[in-house]
């Protein structure tokens, strides 16, 4: 009897894991995904030559995308934890790809910001429901796998413009918008088929578990419900953090090249400063995400925030291009530490039950920091004519974030908080 048990365990140890597939096909969805997203700076000016909008009214689309993806979360996260990610993001593939298809018909403001702010910002909610599915699949190396697959976002920003731009460039924007919508369409949607909730759809357990029944897992008695959750002091630490990040890291995206430019440097060489973050933090959320596996969540946590803030004193007193790449090089480590960190720390913190659900709301806190940190900034360029005091609010955001990481626990009881 003990030969036989031996012989099913190491035929089970001998089998692929399914798991690496749902990374694979993560890294892939959220490679599209924000391909498309990042490609709203290229089409900015086709479309002011078009429509003629100010400035402020064609940003307030981008705005208002993001603030619907983060809303978006939550529902996706709950849908996630109850019929699983390959419904989900196939809902999300299909809105964004339509999404991309309309924007080809816009006449009308009204239209842009239907499209592009209301189904685009929908689509792009894909982020929570496949980092919360890859923590159901690892325990051990979870946060490394994570930072693999939220890399595609990094990947997407170095892929996506360059396209846009020679499919712009080679038709014209309306044309551009239907390749793009069609591409991204069919490969999330055929994507999101191979995605499974969780190790027991394909008889496995999660890697690194010590378990051979071919059963749910279970991730303890510290698992949390929403509601139990959000009633903990360790939840708003958490939201609080992520606003923090997604504050410091948006000033800093919208508002890093203008502010070049405003020293002399030229637009051409400006733009490579975000093509350097892009490339950083591909590299950076994988290691980073090894690093979190070896030190800890937290730790890697605010190691991420001492480089943002570092970064951001940095920028401060430099004026030359070089001194922008080592700005880029340092922001964009802290911000790939940061991002590979989010969904272990959230699953190691408050348990798998409703993971989905919970690291919604903690998204939003993010998005929430994104939508505000860069409407902020270009206020307080408004009214000062620059933007240091700007990068001062900023770098005060970023102690703030360090502090609340600071009183972050790793785990937490039910029964203490």
């Amino acid at each position: 009897m003990s030969d036989k048990n031996n012989n099913h365990s190491s035929k089970d140890n001998l089998r692929f894991f399914y798991g690496y597939i749902v990374v694979f096909v993560g890294f892939i969805i959220l490679t599209m995904t924000y391909s498309a997203q990042y490609c709203f700076g290229v089409f900015f000016k086709p479309i002011l030559g078009e429509f003629g909008w100010t400035r402020a009214v064609t940003s307030g689309a981008f705005s208002l995308s993001m603030i619907i993806s983060g809303l978006a979360g939550i529902p996706m996260g709950i849908l996630n934890d109850r019929i699983g990610p390959r419904i989900v993001l196939t809902l999300c593939g299909l809105l964004l790809g339509v999404g991309l298809l309309l924007m080809s018909r816009v006449t009308t403001i009204w239209h842009f910001y239907l499209f592009y702010g209301l189904v685009i910002g929908i689509g792009v909610g894909s982020m929570v429901p496949l980092v919360s599915t890859v923590a159901r699949w690892f325990v051990k190396r979870r946060t490394f796998m994570s930072g693999i697959v939220v890399a595609g976002t990094g990947m997407g920003a170095v892929i996506g413009p360059p396209v846009a731009d020679r499919l712009i460039a080679a038709y014209d924007w309306h044309l551009a918008y239907i390749i793009l919508g069609c591409i991204v369409l069919i490969t999330i949607v055929v994507s999101a088929q191979f995605l499974r909730r969780d190790p027991s759809q394909k008889g496995q357990v999660p890697h690194g578990e010590q378990k051979v029944k071919n059963e749910k897992p279970k991730s303890g008695s510290g698992d949390f419900v929403f509601k139990e959750a959000v009633a903990t002091v360790q939840f708003w630490l958490v939201f609080g953090q992520f606003f923090c990040f997604g504050f410091c890291l948006f000033v800093i995206m919208v508002h890093i090249v203008p502010h070049a430019t405003d020293l002399g440097i030229s637009t051409a060489s400006a733009a490579t400063i975000l093509v350097v973050i892009g490339a950083v933090s591909i590299v950076s959320k994988v290691a980073m995400g090894r690093v979190g596996d070896i030190i800890g969540n937290k730790k890697a946590f605010v190691a991420g925030f001492i480089l943002l803030l570092l970064s951001l004193l940095w920028l401060m007193f430099t004026g030359v291009l070089w001194g922008f790449y080592v700005f880029a090089i340092v922001f964009a480590v802290g911000y790939g530490a940061h991002v590979a960190q989010q969904s272990p720390a959230a699953a190691k913190l408050f348990g798998l039950t409703s993971l989905g659900s919970i690291f919604g709301v903690l998204t939003l806190g993010l998005t929430t920091g994104v939508a505000v940190g860069p409407v902020l900034a270009g206020y307080i360029f408004d009214i000062t004519g620059g933007y240091r005091i700007a990068f001062i609010v900023t770098i005060l955001i970023s102690i703030t974030g360090l502090i609340l990481t600071a009183f972050t626990k790793t785990t937490l009881s039910k029964s203490t908080d």
